[in-house]
C-alpha cells in the first residue's frame, strides 16, 4: 500500500464540548462512549502492483485468502478481530502523476494497545512486502493521543472519489486520496491539521453531513 490515506472534513460540526470517540456530524450533542468505534482498526492490502485502469480485473479480488491470513497474524498476537470490510482505494500517485486503484480491507481489532497495534501492523506490512500499512487507534476527541479524524458517510462512488481528486491538485497532492465499501460508504481518515481543505473537498462529494459519522482518534502509517 503506497500512501493509504482516506480524507476526512469535520470542520462543519457543532459537537458539545464533552469529549467522545464517535459522533454524529450534525448539530447535536454527541452519542455517548465511543458508540459502533472499534477499539482500533488497521487498513492493509497485498497488492504491490500500480494500478490505473479501473477496469483492470486485479481490482474484482474479493481478498478472501488475504482477509483469512491477516486474521491469523492478529490473532497470533493476542489481538481479536470479528470482522473486516473490502474497500477500493483511488489514490494519488505524484510518481506516476495520476490516480491509481487498489482493493484492500480494514480490520476491526479489539484486546490490542498502542504498542501491540503497531507490531501487528508492521508484521502485516513486512509479510505483504507493503511500504506502509495504516493504523487508526478510536480515542475521545479531547485525549492528548488524538490527532486524527475517521469519517464514515454513505452515497460516494469510488468513480466520483476519482473524479473529484484528479480535479482538485491541491486535494490530491495535500490528502492523497480515499477509499470506499462496496456499499458506498465512504471511510475517510485524515490529520487534524487538514480538517479545513477536506472539508472542502468532501463536501465537492455530496456527503450528507447529518448521517455521517465522525471518529476521533490516532493514526498511524506504520512504515
Amino acid at each position: 500500500m503506497k500512501r493509504l490515506r482516506a480524507l476526512a472534513a469535520v470542520g462543519v460540526l457543532a459537537l458539545a464540548s464533552a469529549g467522545a470517540g464517535t459522533a454524529q456530524a450534525a448539530a447535536g450533542p454527541p452519542a455517548s462512549g465511543t458508540g459502533g468505534c472499534p477499539a482500533a482498526e488497521i487498513f492493509a492490502t497485498d497488492n504491490t502492483a500500480v494500478i490505473t485502469d479501473p477496469a483492470d480485473p486485479r481490482l474484482r479480488t474479493r481478498l478472501h485468502r488475504f482477509d483469512r491470513e491477516v486474521r491469523e497474524i492478529i490473532r497470533s498476537h493476542g489481538a481479536r478481530t470479528e470482522s473486516s470490510t473490502l474497500l477500493d482505494g483511488v489514490f494519488w500517485s505524484e510518481e506516476e502523476q495520476q490516480a491509481t486503484y487498489e482493493r484492500s480491507r480494514e480490520f476491526d481489532v479489539a484486546r490490542v494497545d498502542a504498542n501491540g497495534l503497531h507490531h501487528i501492523a508492521d508484521v502485516i506490512r513486512k509479510q505483504y512486502r507493503q511500504e506502509s500499512v495504516l493504523t487508526f487507534r478510536c480515542l475521545p476527541r479531547t485525549s492528548p493521543e488524538t490527532d486524527a479524524v475517521e469519517i464514515q458517510a454513505d452515497g460516494v462512488s469510488a468513480t466520483r472519489l476519482r473524479d473529484a481528486l484528479l480535479a482538485d491538485p491541491v486535494a490530491r497532492e495535500r490528502l492523497g486520496g480515499g477509499s470506499v465499501a462496496l456499499d458506498g460508504r465512504l471511510i475517510l481518515v485524515a490529520p487534524l491539521a487538514d480538517l479545513p481543505l477536506a472539508r472542502e473537498f468532501t463536501a465537492r462529494l455530496g456527503v450528507d453531513w447529518k448521517t455521517a459519522e465522525v471518529r476521533y482518534g490516532d493514526e498511524e502509517f506504520v512504515a
